[in-house]
């Protein structure tokens, strides 16, 4: 049996992929993009992506939020934990990923759209009701943001 090509469909894993995101506040504001392919093309999320093989959490964040928003961080902890599975109309799994959202650290850099991301940039709270984000991460983003009770 040969390899798969490049260019040739692969048959689905049959199990779920790690999937890192990095949630980066700076100056009151989240940094976001909007995603360019599927799953969830054109909503707004976490930035992050897969995690490769012999990659820590953090290195995999660093290194997504690098290639696709030129900004550099400092990955922490996890804060939190989802999967998204989305589905064909017969119900069947077509994505299925485990999706861990670190904190992290602003080192530098202005967002850039880049890799898979259609844009990227700084979201102030105000704006989350007004974009097209994943209730998940939309619900995140509101506790994070949430002003301390009195």
């Amino acid at each position: 049996m040969r390899p798969a090509s490049a260019s040739e469909p692969q048959a689905p894993l049959n199990r779920p992929m790690v999937g890192v995101g990095a949630v980066v506040r700076h100056g009151g504001k989240v940094l976001l993009v909007q995603r360019g392919r599927a799953p969830g093309a054109g909503t707004w999320a976490v930035p992050g992506g897969k995690v490769k093989w012999g990659e820590t959490l953090q290195q995999a964040a660093e290194r997504e939020l690098l290639e696709e928003t030129g900004v550099r961080i400092r990955a922490g902890q996890p804060i939190y934990v989802f999967d998204a599975i989305t589905r064909h109309e017969d119900g069947r799994a077509q994505f299925h990923y485990v999706v861990v959202d670190l904190d992290a650290e602003y080192i530098g850099g202005q967002p850039q759209p880049g890799d898979d991301a259609r844009d990227a940039r700084w979201v102030a709270p105000a704006e989350f009701d007004t974009l097209d984000i994943h209730p998940r991460t939309h619900e995140l983003l509101t506790a994070l943001f949430q002003p301390a009770s009195r």
